[in-house]
């Protein structure tokens, strides 16, 4: 096997927006790693990826003899295992979900063609990413997981700042140049991942599990709860639990970020708070773009799922359980809308739409930040994000 294809499986993929508007699912970070990063160590090969057309151009595959392997799917052992052990003629389900397979013609794969080889059944346990509050929930196992993949047979650097304390300090791995002054590390609940040229700022209080990848920074005083991923190139700040940050974007001021997910390019101002949890304690209902209303997620804490390039104002408040979509703006007073649609510009007293040409200005300003260009490729998965999301924005007027 020399191909290893990361499929989108359509039975799940529309459950896990706004998310995989702008990526594969395999491209999901939880745990310290993208899915695909994870399948990349297993397998010893650099995925592609079976995506949506628009997707394409920028998440691409060999069009040869592959592995494919659902893109949902977080590895472990043993389901690498029992995938490993597969014949061309074999697939591996769990039920009636596909977990990987062999074919000849990744373009024209579906999962229809897996039907007709053997069937091969899965029993043991393992972690598919199915909905969007997954990605926190699962986290925590995740952090583990990846923790003991990453760092096994590795040793840490040494924390020479006489004033950092640190509690479970075997449970605590920090990369090549990450810089860490009199912050506080307690890792006996779980393990804390500190990436290369990371920095955690004077008074951090970190709990594990915890992950702060390549290039971040955790602000001076920041609390951070634990069961929670910072991805790479970002800033946090505040306090926070439970969350997963996908990486370039900031949360790096005072407020409440819970059991949240912020994609990529992301910003929230200062002191915006997101609420997790309801006044009843009841079950947080979220914004199904399946189901195209509200479904219950069986959960009682629940707060902010943001997609990509989306950013708040200060002193935003989020309601229980807030869906935003891709490019939103939204700020001023009083609690907006628990489902915010992509490319809204406003809050509580009503949206407007942000345009593309307007979005690409502050896009380009904020990648050219970070090095990264707003290329044609970029430009082309935005227009067409815009136009899939258009039939949710009701309003006429634009910004």
């Amino acid at each position: 096997m020399d191909n290893l294809i990361l499929f989108d499986d359509s039975a799940i993929r529309g459950s896990l927006l706004p998310f995989t508007f702008t990526r594969p699912v395999a491209d999901i970070r939880i745990g310290i790693l993208k899915i695909s990063q994870k399948w990349e160590i297993y397998s010893k090969l650099i995925p592609g990826y079976l995506t949506q057309d628009y997707l394409s151009q920028k998440f691409t595959f060999q069009n040869t003899s592959a592995l494919m392997i659902n893109g949902s799917l977080c590895p472990d052992p043993a389901l690498w295992e029992a995938i490993s052990k597969l014949n061309p003629n074999q697939a591996l389900w769990s039920e009636n979900i596909l977990l990987a397979c062999f074919t000849e013609q990744p373009g024209a794969f579906t999962t229809d063609q897996a039907k007709e080889k053997e069937a091969v059944q899965f029993t043991a346990s393992f972690t598919l990413i199915q909905k969007t509050w997954n990605i926190f929930e699962f986290n925590a196992t995740e952090i583990k997981k990846d923790f003991e993949l990453i760092t096994s047979g590795r040793f840490s650097e040494r924390i020479e700042d006489p004033h950092t304390i640190m509690y479970a300090p075997e449970n605590i791995f920090i990369e090549e140049g990450a810089r860490i002054k009199a912050a506080v590390l307690n890792a006996e609940n779980g393990p804390i991942y500190i990436g290369k040229n990371a920095e955690i700022q004077e008074g951090a209080l970190i709990r594990g599990p915890f992950a702060l990848c390549e290039g971040s920074t955790v602000n001076m005083g920041a609390k951070m709860r634990g069961d929670t991923t910072i991805g790479p190139h970002s800033k946090v700040g505040g306090e926070v639990s439970n969350s997963v940050i996908f990486g370039y974007s900031n949360k790096g001021h005072e407020g409440f970020m819970g059991n949240s997910v912020l994609g990529e390019w992301c910003n929230l101002g200062a002191d915006t708070n997101t609420s997790n949890l309801k006044n009843n304690y009841a079950p947080v209902k979220v914004w199904d773009y399946i189901k195209g209303g509200f479904s219950n997620t069986g959960l009682q804490f629940c707060g902010l799922m943001m997609g990509d390039h989306s950013k708040s104002g200060i002193n935003t408040m989020f309601n229980t359980g807030t869906v935003v979509g891709v490019g939103a703006n939204i700020f001023g007073d009083g609690y907006p809308r628990n489902f915010i649609p992509s490319f809204s510009w406003g809050g509580a007293s009503g949206f407007t739409t942000f345009q593309v040409r307007k979005f690409e200005e502050v896009a380009i300003a904020v990648m050219k930040r970070r090095g990264l260009a707003y290329d044609e490729t970029e430009k082309e998965i935005i227009q067409k994000v815009f136009e899939l999301t258009k039939h949710y924005r009701i309003w006429d007027k634009t910004v």
